[in-house]
């Protein structure tokens, strides 16, 4: 096999690359734009969206009625993503140290983030959701996304998506890789992380599509280059095989059906007693996870850790009291703080866990006292 279609150790690391090349940043968001790919700016040598302006920051709004998208500005990371050429031309051009971000979801596109982690395996349960594996099974050298990626494939009698040359295949720095397929249905296929208790498909395997962007090829960080693999630059139609473990893994909502997840009898009762209601719940979501929210409104810093952990812990509590179900706390907390910091996949799942764990153990009841 040729060399530039091998795929890196776990522990691999690309060579240091050297400061990004303006020029190319401005290439790249230009030749991603042509191929339909929305792009927008992300900060100089990082994964993370570029700052929103002071205005912006000052005075917290939702993105859709952000006075600076029509203006030509570049605030709210992925919402901010543009095919218009001579807008990148400005704004790579008058800041060509940018990064380039491409959003998923306007592109039509579902990525295969496959993640390459030295950490250990969760609970077998949450290796491949929704397919259980028996105790007797040795899981002795799973590793990384690209064996459960592999497992889960071979279980379907198909190839990995990460030996999928007829697609483009981008390396990250980590040591992962990036599958890139293309979707042309209109449907919006939802991102996930890893193996967290709601929407997920495997293990150290992520995928971004409506709601999340991707990091350009090409890119550079200040941990490396987003490398392409082998000679394709085009993203194949998503797999059919893919397609129907997306969907049973809850990727896809049903057409024309803006159902809830169903709540169990036990946890609606304990909801609805006081009256009020699903719009209770979201209010209390709301108020809960909005320091979390605000955190999304600037690229670095914000104490987002912090911020995210009181509110992991505020849910964790209202959950042990029969105020909130758990899991729309959970997908609660994943989405918000997903959306706040794209990329810090697995640091938000580790600041989940642990504030939702100790949060279970103070109970918060109707009065807003604790045990």
């Amino acid at each position: 096999m040729p060399a530039e279609l091998q795929f890196p150790r776990s522990d691999s690391r690309p060579s240091d690359p050297g400061p990004p090349d303006p020029v190319r940043s401005l290439a790249i968001a230009s030749w991603c734009a042509r191929r339909g790919w929305p792009v927008h700016p992300l900060a100089p040598g990082r994964k993370t969206p570029a700052a929103n302006c002071g205005h912006c920051r000052m005075n917290r709004h939702a993105p859709e009625v952000c006075t600076c998208h029509p203006a030509g500005r570049w605030c709210h990371g992925f919402h901010a993503a543009t095919l218009d050429q001579d807008r990148i031309h400005q704004w790579w051009g008058t800041r060509p140290e940018f990064g380039v971000g491409v959003s998923c979801g306007p592109a039509g596109l579902v990525v295969i983030d496959i993640d390459a982690h030295p950490v250990g395996p969760p609970t077998r349960d949450r290796i491949l959701p929704g397919i259980p594996i028996a105790d007797h099974i040795d899981l002795t050298g799973l590793a990384n996304g690209f064996h459960t990626l592999g497992v889960l494939a071979a279980l379907r009698g198909c190839p990995s998506p990460a030996d999928d040359a007829s697609t483009l295949r981008v390396r990250t720095p980590s040591g992962g890789l990036h599958v890139w397929y293309r979707v042309g249905d209109g449907r919006s296929w939802m991102s996930s992380v890893g193996s967290h208790q709601g929407r997920a498909l495997a293990w150290q395997i992520d995928i971004r599509a409506h709601g999340s962007y991707i990091i350009a090829p090409g890119t550079t960080t200040k941990d490396g280059t987003y490398q392409p693999v082998g000679a394709t630059r085009t993203p194949a139609p998503l797999p059919l095989w893919l397609a129907q473990e997306l969907q049973r893994t809850g990727h896809l909502p049903a057409a024309h059906i803006p159902a809830p997840r169903p709540v169990p009898p036990r946890a609606q009762q304990a909801v609805y007693a006081a009256g009020g209601g699903r719009s209770r719940v979201e209010r209390l979501l709301a108020g809960v996870l909005a320091p979390v929210t605000a955190c999304g409104e600037v690229a670095e810093g914000a104490g987002f850790s912090d911020a995210l952990n009181r509110a992991a812990f505020t849910l964790g509590g209202l959950v042990a009291g029969g105020r909130i179900p758990r899991e729309r706390a959970e997908e609660a907390l994943y989405e918000t703080a997903a959306a706040a910091r794209p990329g810090q996949e697995r640091r938000i799942e580790q600041i989940v866990r642990s504030g939702l764990s100790a949060g279970l153990n103070k109970p918060l009841y109707g009065n807003g006292r604790g045990a």
